[in-house]
C-alpha cells in the first residue's frame, strides 16, 4: 500500500497543479491539446491540474514542457543549489591528509 504524502507535499502539488492550469488558460489552450502534446490522456491532465500525488513525475514534466514553461525546474535538486548537502560534504572532508609511511 502506498504511503499518503505529507500535507506539505499535497499542498505543493495542489499549488503546482493550479499554476499549470492557470498557465494553460493564459495560453488559451484546451485540455485536449495540452494532453495530446504531453502524450497523456485528458483525465491525467485533469488529475495533474488538481495536484494528484498519484500521477507520475514524468507526466507532470511532460505537461510543463507541453506548455513551454521551460526547464529551470530541472535544477531543483542540483548539487549547486544543495546548500545543506554541500555543508555536510564539507564536514566529511578530512582536516589534514596523512602521508603514507614508507617501509
Amino acid at each position: 500500500m502506498a504511503k499518503t504524502p505529507s500535507i506539505s507535499v499535497r499542498r505543493g502539488l495542489v499549488r503546482l497543479g493550479s499554476d499549470i492550469k492557470s498557465a494553460r488558460l493564459r495560453r488559451g489552450l484546451k485540455m485536449e491539446i495540452v494532453a495530446e502534446r504531453a502524450g497523456i490522456s485528458r483525465e491525467t491532465l485533469a488529475k495533474i491540474q488538481r495536484g494528484d500525488p498519484g500521477v507520475s513525475m514524468g507526466n507532470y514534466a511532460a505537461v510543463i514542457f507541453a506548455l513551454g514553461l521551460g526547464t529551470s525546474w530541472m535544477d531543483l535538486a542540483s548539487i549547486d543549489q544543495d546548500v545543506a548537502g554541500q555543508a555536510l560534504d564539507e564536514q566529511r572532508i578530512p582536516k589534514r591528509a596523512r602521508s603514507k609511511k614508507l617501509a
